[in-house]
């Protein structure tokens, strides 16, 4: 790309973000379901679920998380640890798109075990003072994630396409979002920064049909497949627009792809 046409797309694409990430975008996006705690525990669970559900009408996405609150009280963090046998038979029955019963006592469980060792969502995903594959930070908090999330002694086979990862070549688009939500944090209010064990600037950006299409219409995307090499070749892409925090470009191409049809 000629470096007048890269700097009109920067320029552009600046601009996209900041149309989409401000406070206003919040109440139209799974992002609101966590935005709705204070604390940290129920911000990671409540944006676990609301990320896990992602797909389809966001509306319909939104309707569902707020419900699966409801049936926890709207203290996710407390009924995960403290929950008894009777407080299960209140979430029996929920459904969501493939998302069953089955899969939510299984998410519970784990939840409830992580939580009784752990103070954060973030150690499913790094193992304690480990800087290792510092290359691929998220490919392998990704795989160590899937792996933990995984490793109770009876996990229902369905269970586990509800949590993607690297490893089997998926492109991991709502963890990579969940991870958005997680580390990233501006002024704008919209992303938490919770987590500091990954950098921003490690992040791999969300993709999926809509943003694929947006990133290729732009050059900005060379392969066809959509898989996990896509998300790290739009990434990179991305970081020569900002090292520091390529994955902002998200909100331009969820808006461009999703909300404008571009």
């Amino acid at each position: 790309m000629k470096t007048k046409e890269y700097k009109q797309l920067k320029i552009f694409f600046d601009e996209k973000v900041a149309q989409y990430n401000r406070p206003s975008f919040i109440k139209d996006d799974p992002i609101c379901i966590p935005r709705r705690f204070t604390k940290k525990q129920d911000i990671e669970i409540a944006g676990l679920f609301a990320a896990v559900f992602a797909w389809g009408n966001r509306t319909t996405i939104i309707n569902k998380s707020k419900e699966l609150m409801g049936l926890m009280d709207n203290s996710p963090h407390d009924f995960c640890l403290h929950h008894h046998t009777a407080d299960l038979k209140n979430i029996e029955g929920f459904k969501h798109r493939t998302f069953n019963t089955t899969d939510l006592l299984y998410f519970v469980e784990f939840l409830k075990q992580h939580y009784t060792d752990h103070q954060s969502l973030e150690d499913a995903f790094f193992k304690k003072n480990d800087s290792s594959h510092a290359g691929d930070v998220v490919e392998y908090a990704l795989i160590n994630f899937h792996n933990n999330f995984f490793s109770l002694e009876h996990v229902p086979n369905r269970t586990k396409k509800h949590i993607a990862t690297p490893f089997k070549g998926s492109t991991c688009k709502r963890l990579n979002m969940y991870l958005r939500w997680m580390v990233r944090k501006d002024k704008q209010g919209v992303d938490f920064g919770l987590w500091k064990k990954i950098k921003p600037s490690e992040l791999i950006c969300p993709i999926d049909l809509h943003v694929a299409r947006v990133a290729k219409r732009f050059g900005l995307l060379q392969r066809k497949q959509i898989d996990w090499q896509a998300a790290v070749e739009l990434t990179n892409y991305l970081r020569t627009l900002d090292p520091q925090d390529p994955v902002k470009y998200d909100f331009a191409l969820f808006g461009l792809g999703v909300i404008e049809k571009y």
